[in-house]
């Protein structure tokens, strides 16, 4: 089995993998959430400080009165083989402070950037790694002291602010609760027993610590606090003893302390049998041991999580799409792939697997037949028009039967509306597909990397609809054009030839001549047009839709990218690469889930070697 110090070594680094890469969460637990951490809680001057420089064996934290831990700060202790001290911070990458009153006044500075030189508080936490021979494996986050009251310069709701702040990390089931209690107050009124008594009730989360035990009032002890029968938890009470204020005056060194802390308690009527059970030193060990039997029992969850994101990390990628290779056959291969894919979801709307191909229907099924209904034929067909078209066609020499160039002026005038409805058709119809074009590219999740390659292919597809458009729109205004050059004879030889009767009250002298202008005749003639141009409409409403569809639709759904095909398959590599010229966001995306992939991998097999060997 792997050691303590290899077990939670390992897992000191996963969790620095994460700060740095950021994988605090988002849906669901994150690995950073899974893994085992502990929060220290107390009220202000509580020891707080003390406490974690008694762990690390260095005096490094701010000092002052108030709230002086106003960020949350990740301190996670590397234990190393020899060598020399020294702290990295995340906000500082690769850079070394061995000097640990730097340290001090860069976590002041840090502080300050974020909240200013003010008293209120972050949330933002300060990532601090400080690697020694003398600390044990441990991530440890200290949080801002418990307070019951807002002083000058702070909000009214500081005081929930901090509880909130501190319930975030506490209330999380992997977190181990370091409670901070004084030993001179008493401990019913301590702030941390009271919240750690409400996000763990059943107190298998918490340590207590008791710290000040040598400031106690003389004739009193802390006896009944460490041995469990003031407030009894699961875990047994650690007493420290801080170091005193003329000590931390005089630089007192962390190692001297912890020697003069040990020797209080051996020397100690009261705690000297307790001694082996107190101090900084004893209370690091046993955080490390009870550290270590967490994360044996979190093994498999932690595992089944991390295979879980593997998953869908893999998936996630799979969605935005791998990185292209650099050859010019592994470019050109990736283009056509993204235009197959956008054109089978543009195949999809014009083929009612997605909306939108619907609308071309509607153009003529309602907005040609309407466009259709208001041609101006009343006006064109009118007695007033009819007689002035078949005067000036007659010419010198009034007709003799019928009158037939007049006829033919009537009917080609009125043919000659039908091109406004049919070119209306071809507009509405590209437009229609123009937006079908857009839509489709939108939606089609392969080309969202590639923001040059999506202008190429939507230039590309306008620039097919547009030849579309202008064969479509030749072809329906020649089937106009051919109503015009050839009528249907057999339509008017059907028509009644019989002479028009006379009126009544008219002599019979002039009934031999009917004369050609009369009102009947004019009526009759602008008739036999109407229902001429009637037969002609039916059938062009018909044959439109055909030819925009065969010239449009058609010739779409077959040939949209053809061009585009062939432009592509005579590009150079260097023109291929500028087409996946990808969007600089999608990259920092992909290299990100890259690196978490790596990262949730590497762990994996990190703690199966480590933990099973």
């Amino acid at each position: 089995m792997a050691t303590l110090e290899s077990l939670i070594g390992l897992v000191n680094r996963i969790q620095r993998a994460c700060t740095i890469l950021g994988d605090h969460g988002g849906e669901g637990m994150s690995l950073w959430e899974a893994l085992p951490t502990v929060a220290v809680v107390g009220g202000q001057s509580s020891g707080k400080s003390s406490v974690l420089e008694s762990v690390v064996g260095r005096d490094f934290l701010p000092r002052g009165s108030g709230i002086v831990t106003r960020r949350p700060l990740v301190l996670q202790l590397h234990k190393t083989e020899g060598g020399a001290e020294y702290a990295e911070f995340l906000h500082a990458p690769k850079k070394k402070f061995p000097d640990f009153a730097v340290v001090r006044q860069e976590i002041a500075d840090e502080t300050d950037r974020i909240t200013g030189k003010t008293k209120q508080i972050s949330n933002v936490p300060i990532q601090l790694s400080i690697y020694s021979p003398n600390v044990v494996n441990l991530t440890l986050i200290d949080l801002p002291g418990l307070t019951k009251v807002a002083v000058e310069g702070q909000p009214e709701s500081i005081v929930e602010d901090i509880e909130m702040m501190v319930r975030s990390y506490v209330e999380k089931p992997n977190c181990i609760i370091l409670a901070i209690s004084p030993a001179n107050q008493d401990i019913a009124t301590s702030d941390a027993i009271k919240l750690a008594r409400e996000v763990d009730p059943s107190g298998e989360r918490t340590f207590g610590v008791l710290t000040k035990l040598d400031l106690m009032d003389k004739g009193t002890n802390a006896l009944d606090v460490l041995e469990g029968r003031s407030y009894k938890l699961q875990h047994p009470w650690v007493g420290i003893v801080n170091r005193s204020q003329a000590d931390i005056n005089k630089n007192v060194d962390m190692m001297a302390a912890r020697r003069k802390e040990q020797e209080y308690f051996e020397s100690s009527p009261e705690y000297g049998h307790l001694a082996h059970k107190m101090g900084a030193e004893y209370l690091a060990k046993l955080l490390s041991r009870h550290l270590e039997t967490v994360i044996r029992q979190r093994i498999p969850s932690i595992i089944a999580l991390i295979n879980k994101t593997i998953d869908e990390l893999n998936s996630e990628l799979d969605r935005i799409g791998r990185p292209v290779g650099v050859d010019g056959g592994a470019q050109l291969y990736t283009i056509l792939e993204m235009c197959r894919a956008f054109d089978r979801i543009f195949r999809e709307h014009l083929e009612g697997g997605r909306p939108g191909g619907d609308r071309i229907y509607r153009v003529f099924d309602h907005q040609l037949p309407d466009a259709l209904k208001k041609l101006p034929f009343d006006r064109h067909l009118s007695t007033s028009n009819v007689k002035k078209v078949i005067s000036e066609a007659d010419g010198y020499q009034p007709h003799l039967i019928a009158p037939e160039q007049g006829y033919r002026r009537l009917i080609d005038g009125s043919l000659g509306f039908f091109k406004g409805p049919a070119e209306a058709s071809v507009d509405a119809v590209h437009s229609i597909l123009k937006e079908l074009v857009r839509k489709s590219i939108v939606e089609t999740q392969e080309l969202k990397r590639f923001p040059t390659l999506q202008s190429d292919i939507a230039a590309a597809a306008n620039d097919a609809l547009e030849k579309f458009r202008n064969e479509s729109r030749k072809t329906v205004l020649r089937l106009v054009e051919m109503e015009s050059s050839y009528l249907t004879v057999e339509f008017f030889r059907k028509l009644q030839t019989e002479p028009e009767k006379p009126p009544q009250n008219q002599a019979q002298a002039a009934a031999p001549n009917v004369d050609r202008y009369s009102d009947n005749h004019l009526r009759r003639i602008g008739s036999n047009v109407s229902a001429y141009i009637n037969m002609v409409c039916e059938t062009l409403r018909n044959t439109i839709p055909k030819a925009v569809v065969f010239c449009q639709v058609r010739e779409a759904k077959r040939s949209l990218l053809n061009q585009f095909y062939a432009q592509v398959g005579r590009r150079e590599k260097e023109q291929l690469g500028k087409m996946l010229d990808e969007d600089p966001s999608l990259m920092a995306k992909r290299e990100t889930i890259a690196k978490r992939l790596e990262l949730y991998k590497s762990a994996r097999d990190e703690i199966d070697a480590v933990a099973w060997k």
